[in-house]
């Protein structure tokens, strides 16, 4: 089985003086609006990469006192964001 990743250009309609400020404000931060634009659909999708659920894994377990005996994961816990 294979997975085809599919690029998708989308149209917004953005007021000129904010995507100059954007692109300055991506610029400041080495990024191009583009790539801001995605990052912020990544984080409100919860589709995260494989190490952003292991660093989140590791947070809920540090918060929970790491290895305790008898402690597992519960729903609420495996869902909780910080």
């Amino acid at each position: 089985m294979r997975t085809y990743y599919v690029d998708m250009n989308l149209t917004l309609s953005i007021d000129e003086r904010l995507i100059k400020r954007a692109r300055r404000s991506a610029a400041a931060m080495g990024k191009s609006v583009n790539q801001l634009v995605r990052e912020f659909l990544e984080s409100i999708t919860d589709e995260g990469t494989a190490e952003d659920f292991e660093r989140e894994l590791r947070q809920l377990s540090e918060r929970a006192g790491g290895k305790r005996r008898g402690w597992r994961f519960n729903r609420d816990d495996a869902h909780a964001r910080t």
